[in-house]
């Protein structure tokens, strides 16, 4: 999708003033709110691109919602916008980036735009992208030491090898000094004429 294009988005937090605000910050957008969990898994259906879910709610926790989404296979990018500081629980947690509350409108569309770019990845780029997510929001967010925890460190490890699959994978692709030299070739010749 470009810069553009309208995205089907799901916002779902228990304070509706909130669910709203946010909401009118992404005009433009197909935009649906929902106040509770159970609402939110409702909504969710395989048009929603983006769904930003908030941690603490009554009833069904965003956490739970978060789980059975991807338990069904919805295939969409998943944000936690919350005001719960992270620890390294979030490390199993399958959502695509963590934001803290509050969040202005450029954070909010540049979030957009950054999740409509990645559905575009395949699945080895996307959770790259997740793991990377997680270990900045722990080292920047978190106000415990989550180094050297068990968690933490499995995060590290299983991020370092997709790092290597995704290097291996670069490293298998053709070798593009043919379309390279070409062009020099080409913008010499162009150069020659001028």
């Amino acid at each position: 999708m470009g810069e553009h294009e309208t995205a089907t988005i799901l916002i779902v937090d228990d304070e509706p003033g909130l669910a709203d605000g946010y909401a009118a910050r992404l005009q433009g957008h197909d935009v649906r709110t929902t106040y509770d969990g159970q609402e939110a898994l409702d909504a969710l259906d395989e048009e929603v691109d983006i769904v930003f879910l908030d941690r603490r709610m009554p009833g069904l926790s965003g956490d739970e919602v978060l789980e059975t989404a991807r338990e069904q296979g919805f295939d969409c990018r998943i944000v936690m916008l919350t005001a719960i500081e992270p620890s390294v629980d979030i490390v199993s947690m399958g959502f695509d980036e963590y934001l803290r509350k509050p969040v202005d409108r450029d954070e909010l569309r540049g979030t957009v735009q950054r999740m409509l770019e990645r559905a575009a990845y395949d699945e080895k780029l996307q959770e790259y992208f997740s793991l990377s997510a997680k270990r900045a929001t722990l080292e920047t967010e978190s106000d415990g030491d989550v180094e050297g925890t068990p968690a933490y460190e499995e995060l590290c490890r299983r991020l370092e090898a997709v790092e290597r699959e995704l290097d291996e994978a670069l490293e298998d692709l053709p070798d593009d000094d043919g379309y390279v030299v070409a062009t020099d070739d080409r913008t010499r010749a162009d150069s020659a004429t001028d």
